[in-house]
């Protein structure tokens, strides 16, 4: 049944808000637990479909002792702090949706508590609500308890009635997750592009040096220089500012490598014209180059969490392990972080993959195509060329998860 005339249901509360927290085509990344991946909420309130796509991309991320309704990361609007944020990068933001249930009631005082409770790995917490149904008293509360209080009209509209302070906090690797995403090393709604590292580590080469950086890039390295771009951003060998291109220091160091192996990055960038289209592993036939990938990908912060828990899946006497034995390792160890990494980011895959309480769904995961490109193709990929994985990746149209082996091409017994 739909809501009554002038009645909010909490999905309805949830994908206002995150309208207004989180723009469309902006900065930013928020996920919205899996409690409303289903078609129906309570009893007679009907989840459509396009309030799910309003709410995904979906996942069961803890903070707290619970689970938000909403967790996301993003620089805030004006208006929605009491003061400035905390130091440069944008806060973790949780919030707490309530709607009117079958019976005409809004909770909204136990929004605010469950809200508090996120503080302790949260930058800001809010709840959001109807705005007819939020009382002075509610209002109070929230506000000795650091709480936002967002007021929800019928119209879409949100406005703060109550901004919170900015709090510092606790992250854990689950809050590092949605972090993660919101990077510039996240994967949501991105891609490597290309899937060889040598593209990446001949970016820095191509800014470092006197002619054009897109010109001499295609020239000598490859012409898809947009991707190029976009993959040493991932990997933190550039910032990808909008008016300029800047090095990072990992970048620099990059150049400093070809300095020191060629008499400049102009020679540098002609070697790479050696390796064109070569189907060979980069650390066999640039074993030099091939170590400061290996530096350059383990900077990475996905690789460090893949590459530990394949050693643990090693020492526990899984030495090949496939696809969907990685992904449900993980999911056992890191939910949040491994849903985020591994699987596609739409509504519909991520309602077959985690069920309503985030549970994992293991059959799902022979599908190939609920799979993150630029995780079993792109990234597992450069982590074949680094010489830290015994086989590359596929894309997921042409993976066959079951055969999919995920070994450490060097394990420590």
């Amino acid at each position: 049944m739909a809501s009554a005339a002038g009645s909010l249901t909490e999905p309805q509360v949830l994908a206002h808000t995150k309208r207004r927290l989180f723009p469309e085509a902006d900065e930013g990344y928020a996920v919205v637990d899996t409690q409303f991946s289903s078609d129906r909420w309570l009893a007679s309130q009907h989840i459509g479909p396009e309030i799910k796509d309003a709410l995904s991309p979906f996942n069961h991320v803890r903070v707290g002792t619970g689970y938000p309704d909403l967790v996301g990361v993003r620089t805030l609007d004006d208006g929605l702090l009491a003061v400035d944020r905390l130091g440069d990068d944008p806060p973790l933001i949780v919030v707490e949706a309530k709607g009117h249930t079958d019976h005409g009631r809004v909770d909204i005082e136990r929004g605010i508590v469950q809200a508090y409770d996120r503080l302790h790995e949260a930058n800001a917490a809010y709840v959001a609500a109807p705005a007819s149904a939020i009382s002075q008293s509610a209002c109070t509360l929230a506000r000795e308890l650091n709480v936002g209080v967002l007021g929800v009209e019928t119209d879409g509209a949100v406005e703060a009635i109550e901004a919170p302070r900015m709090v510092g906090n606790r992250t854990t690797t689950e809050t590092s997750a949605i972090r993660f995403q919101a990077s510039a090393q996240g994967v949501a709604d991105k891609s490597f592009g290309l899937n060889h590292p040598k593209n990446y580590l001949a970016y820095p080469l191509a800014v470092h040096h006197t002619a054009e950086t897109e010109g001499i890039l295609a020239e000598r390295v490859v012409r898809a220089v947009d991707d190029a771009r976009t993959g040493a951003a991932f990997l933190n060998l550039v910032d990808d500012d909008p008016d300029r291109i800047h090095l990072t220091p990992l970048g620099r160091e990059v150049v400093r490598f070809a300095l020191r192996e060629y008499e400049s990055v102009d020679d540098a960038l002609r070697a790479f014209d050696d390796w064109k289209r070569s189907r060979k592993r980069f650390c066999d036939i640039a074993p030099k180059w091939g170590l400061l990938t290996r530096r350059v990908v383990y900077e990475y912060p996905a690789t460090k969490l893949l590459v530990e828990e394949l050693q643990r899946m090693h020492a526990d006497r899984i030495p090949e392990p496939t696809l969907p034995e990685v992904v449900e390792y993980l999911h056992e160890l890191h939910p949040s972080f491994t849903v985020e990494l591994f699987v596609r980011g739409d509504q519909a895959v991520r309602s077959r993959v985690l069920n309503a309480d985030g549970e994992l769904q293991s059959a799902t995961l022979a599908d190939g195509d609920v799979y993150h490109s630029p995780t079993v193709f792109q990234l597992k990929a450069m982590l074949y060329h680094a010489g830290i994985l015994t086989t590359r990746g596929a894309e997921p149209s042409n993976l066959d998860p079951s055969t999919d082996v995920w070994k450490l091409r060097e394990s420590v017994m």
